[in-house]
């Protein structure tokens, strides 16, 4: 097996940007613990992803998009949005610019290989899965229409996340994160070091002095008063980065209060391998939020681009990831073929609405293009060989890394 450097790759680029030290070890020990499992190590790599396929120049002639940039299979889930309706859509934009859609589509597929060797699932049923999302996607492109994928729209393959979101109510989700006071009458945030840790008072003042200054500024201030805020721990690739939940008084406490995720945008791990002119964006959380806004359906609820001194910021509602059914998790699809088919249909119609929603748009290829680039086949072939090939290499990478 030859020697990548991956360990030292991979630790100059979480060092690049200022991470909380005890949440980078666990980021780490998280990429190893399994075993027998290379998908958590791939999801929190995707700079080692570009870095490789930069190289392949044929990747760069295909028609430009918005991509989100780390699309893989867990990056697809159902959220709220503040229409209060439920969509299934892509919902990680962290990485997001304007690049080739092969890149978008490229990383996707690697992740079903990925995703099949981590479960034991046969290599011709992987590549089936991937001809079922490409089938899906150029069909949809070739429509060169744009839909959503809603509670009275989704296949069966989605329903069950949509319908979990429907139900699951606001007090469920507090009594998940908060704890009462012994009256019963207001709550704070659960300190539990898994999903939520304290933060310093320097900190704690920072969030506090702009949420005054936030909330003064939006039609209903009373809603934003922050009642308590703690670190928050999430996510894989971001894991160390400055991140908060937000405990607000939202329509009333205590069971009517709302939760907000605000976290620090930081450069996109793809900006170093970008040849194509972007947006000069206000802010790293203005990139991010302005290219989801134009990729999704509707956006989640409040989101918003925040400055905050000379860091910027998303903002937007904290929502229930808890149960494996709120978004996509890696399974066995070879056990109900039928319903991982139209998983991967239905995931090839939402990147393309994606792509054609956004198109046209500050430099991204309008329609016509994206359907005369979809009606070719050499292509298709040439990411799934890439996409299989690359998924042995992230085995091996991940093999590497467990060494150390």
């Amino acid at each position: 097996m030859t020697n990548r450097n991956i360990r030292d790759r991979i630790q100059k680029f979480n060092l690049s940007q200022p991470r909380d030290p005890n949440l980078l070890k666990a980021k780490y020990a998280a990429m190893r613990a399994d075993q027998e499992n290379p998908f958590v190590f791939f999801r929190a790599t995707c700079h080692l992803f570009y870095e490789d396929l930069v190289i392949k120049s044929w990747f760069k002639k295909a028609p430009l998009v918005w991509i989100c940039g780390d699309l893989h299979i867990e990056n697809f889930g159902n959220y709220k949005a503040d229409n209060r309706h439920v969509y299934f859509d892509v919902n990680d934009f962290d990485e997001a610019v304007l690049a080739p859609c092969t890149w978008e589509i490229v990383r996707l597929l690697t992740s079903i290989f990925v995703a099949s060797q981590t479960c034991s699932v046969g290599r011709e049923v992987s590549e089936a899965l991937c001809q079922n999302f490409l089938g899906a996607y150029t069909k949809t492109i070739a429509e060169g229409k744009s839909g959503w994928m809603g509670e009275d729209t989704a296949p069966k393959a989605i329903e069950d996340l949509l319908s979990r979101k429907t139900q699951v109510k606001r007090r469920e989700l507090l009594e998940e994160r908060t704890v009462l006071d012994k009256d019963g009458l207001k709550r704070s945030l659960k300190i539990d070091h898994k999903k939520a840790q304290p933060i310093s008072d320097q900190q704690r003042q920072k969030v506090e002095d702009f949420m005054k200054v936030f909330a003064m500024q939006q039609s209903n201030p009373e809603f934003f008063k922050l009642i308590d805020v703690a670190q928050r721990i999430a996510g894989k690739g971001s894991l160390g980065i400055e991140r908060y939940v937000l405990l607000v008084e939202g329509k009333a406490s205590p069971d009517n209060n709302y939760l907000l995720d605000l976290k620090k945008a930081i450069a996109s791990s793809l900006a170093p391998y970008i040849i194509w002119e972007q947006p000069k964006w206000p802010s790293h959380a203005d990139r991010i939020v302005s290219i989801q806004k134009r990729s999704q359906a509707i956006a989640i609820s409040f989101l918003h681009s925040l400055t905050i001194g000379a860091d910027s910021y998303v903002l937007r509602e904290l929502q229930s990831t808890q149960s494996p059914i709120d978004h996509l998790k890696i399974k066995k699809w070879d056990t109900n073929l039928e319903l991982s088919e139209q998983l991967m249909q239905s995931l090839g119609q939402v990147v393309a609405w994606s792509h054609l929603r956004s198109s046209g748009r500050q430099g991204s290829a309008i329609a016509d293009q994206l359907i005369d680039f979809a009606s070719k086949s050499k292509w298709k072939s040439e990411v799934i060989e890439y996409a299989k090939t690359y998924s042995q290499q992230v085995y091996q990478d991940w093999k590497e890394f467990c060494l150390g």
